[in-house]
C-alpha cells in the first residue's frame, strides 16, 4: 500500500480523536531548522461541522490490539481498511506538507500495535527523527501510549510541545464495561508523571537557561460521554479534579455516536453534540470564571439544560444573588452575570475608574443585554421589567433554535486527507 492510499485511511481514521490542541508552544525561528511554533498558536480552519484543522492529524495505524466497544478502530470492527505507517513515512508526510504550506504542525496519535512499548517505540521514533534529522522546529502534539514504558513517554516529552493521555471513559465501571483490557490506573499514571516532570523542568529552566523544554504547551485528555450513562455533574467533576490534580491545559469532550455498520453500543443522550457543547460551556465556566462542579450542577440538579446555557442555568436557580450593581461588585461577581464575559467584565472595572457605567455603556461594551438586563442594576435602575421568578426567568432565557446557519465547505477535492476532529474555542457565555 503506498503512502498517499495509508494517508487517506489514517487520516479518516484520526477524525474520531478531538484532543488537539496547537496554542500554548513558542518555538522561535532558528538559524538551519525549519519551521518555528507561535504562542498564540497554529492558524485554524475550520470544517463544515465547525471542527478545527491546523495540524496534519493523523493515526500512526488504525490497527489495535483492545476491542473497545466505544471505538470505530475496535480489533473487531469488520468494516475498517487497516494501514500502518512507518516513521520515516510519518517524517516525509509532514515535512512535504510543510513545505508546501498545508500545516504548521502535527498531531499523531495511534491504536495499539503488537504492544504498548513497540507502539510508543514508534511515535518516539517519529519525532526524534523530525527534531534531530529534518530539524524540524514547528509544533508537535504527541497522544502517549497508556501501559508503555514511562521512560519512552518521559523521553517523547523532550520533543513534543503537548502530549495527551486518554482517559476515554468518565469512571472505571465505564472503562471495565466497555474496555475491559484496558487500565485505569495506567492512564493515570503517566498522566501524573507528566505533570511532575513539568514542574521539575519549570523549575531547572529557572536556574540552567539551557534546560531542555519537556511538553512546553503542557498536557490534554480526553472524555467520550454518551457510550455509558454518567449524568453531567459527574463528568464535570472528573473534569474539575483532573484541572486540579493533573494541571491539565484541557479537557477535551468527545460525543459518541455509534459509527460504522456494526456499532455495538448505543447512544445515551438523545441530542449529543448539544450535549457535547454544554459541556464544553460548562468546562469553560470552571477553567476561566471561577465556578466550582458543585455550583454549576448539584446531585439533586445533575444535568445541563438543553435549551439554556450552563451560567443561566446557575443564575436561575440562585435569583437571590441578583440584581448585581454593576458599579459595585468585584470582578469574579461580574463574572458570573449571564451575558458578561471575561473580556467585558474587564472593560467595566476599568470604566468604573472613571465614572458610573450606565445601560447604554454596557451595550457598547459588548455586554449581551438581552440576557444581562434580567440580573443587572445600573446606578440602581433596574430594566429587566419583571420579577426574578426562576420559571419566568427560564422562559426568558431558553435559547431559539438558529435558522439558515450553513457552514461553508473546505477541502471539497480531498475530505478524507484533510478531515479532522480539533479543538473547540472559547464561548461567549
Amino acid at each position: 500500500m503506498d503512502a498517499l492510499k495509508k494517508l487517506e485511511i489514517l487520516a479518516d481514521a484520526a477524525k474520531y480523536d478531538v484532543s488537539c490542541s496547537s496554542s500554548g508552544s513558542e518555538r522561535k525561528s532558528v538559524k538551519g531548522a525549519l519551521g518555528n511554533a507561535a504562542l498564540p498558536g497554529i492558524c485554524h480552519s475550520f470544517a463544515e461541522d465547525g471542527r478545527c484543522i491546523s495540524l496534519l492529524k493523523i493515526l500512526y495505524t488504525n490497527k489495535c490490539l483492545y476491542d473497545c466497544a466505544y471505538c470505530i478502530n475496535r480489533a473487531s470492527n469488520p468494516d475498517m481498511q487497516r494501514a500502518e505507517f512507518t516513521p520515516d513515512e510519518v517524517v516525509d508526510l509532514t515535512i512535504s506538507f510543510y513545505r508546501r504550506n498545508y500545516i504548521e504542525g502535527l498531531f499523531l496519535s495511534s491504536g495499539v500495535v503488537r504492544s504498548p512499548d513497540y507502539t510508543m517505540e514508534q511515535l518516539l521514533a517519529v519525532v526524534k527523527r523530525l527534531r534531530e534529522r529534518e530539524r524540524f522546529n514547528g509544533y508537535i502534539h504527541l497522544k502517549g501510549i497508556p501501559g508503555a514504558d514511562p521512560k519512552l513517554i518521559e523521553q517523547a516529552g523532550l520533543y513534543v510541545d503537548r502530549m495527551s493521555i486518554n482517559i476515554e471513559l468518565p469512571t472505571t465501571k465505564s472503562l471495565r464495561l466497555l474496555a475491559p483490557e484496558k487500565n485505569r490506573n495506567e492512564m493515570i499514571a503517566p498522566m501524573q508523571m507528566i505533570k511532575e516532570r513539568i514542574v521539575e523542568n519549570k523549575s531547572s529552566i529557572v536556574r540552567y537557561k539551557h534546560t531542555p523544554a519537556f511538553v512546553p504547551a503542557g498536557q490534554s485528555t480526553q472524555l467520550i460521554v454518551g457510550a455509558t450513562d454518567e449524568v453531567d455533574y459527574k463528568i464535570i467533576k472528573i473534569s474539575e479534579a483532573l484541572y486540579n490534580r493533573m494541571s491539565l491545559k484541557r479537557v477535551y469532550y468527545s460525543a459518541y455516536v455509534p459509527v460504522g455498520k456494526n456499532a455495538i453500543v448505543s447512544m445515551n443522550h438523545t441530542d449529543a453534540l448539544k450535549r457535547e457543547h454544554r459541556i464544553y460551556q460548562a468546562d469553560w465556566l470552571l477553567r476561566f470564571y471561577g465556578f466550582t462542579a458543585d455550583e454549576i450542577l448539584t446531585k439533586a440538579d445533575p444535568n445541563l439544560d438543553m435549551e439554556m446555557d450552563p451560567k443561566c442555568q446557575w443564575a436561575v436557580r440562585n435569583p437571590h444573588l441578583f440584581p448585581m450593581e454593576v458599579n459595585k461588585v468585584s470582578l469574579l461577581e461580574l463574572l458570573r452575570v449571564p451575558g458578561i464575559g471575561n473580556v467585558t467584565a474587564r472593560r467595566i472595572m476599568a470604566a468604573r475608574r472613571f465614572g458610573p457605567v450606565g445601560f447604554d455603556a454596557l451595550v457598547k461594551m459588548g455586554v449581551v443585554m438581552k440576557r444581562a438586563k434580567y440580573f443587572v442594576t445600573c446606578n440602581g435602575k433596574y430594566f429587566g421589567d419583571i420579577d426574578l421568578e426562576p420559571r419566568k426567568l427560564r422562559t426568558l432565557l431558553i435559547e431559539p433554535p438558529k435558522k439558515g446557519a450553513n457552514q461553508l465547505k473546505l477541502f471539497d477535492l480531498y475530505p478524507n486527507v484533510f478531515n479532522s476532529g480539533g479543538g473547540h474555542s472559547g464561548l461567549s457565555i
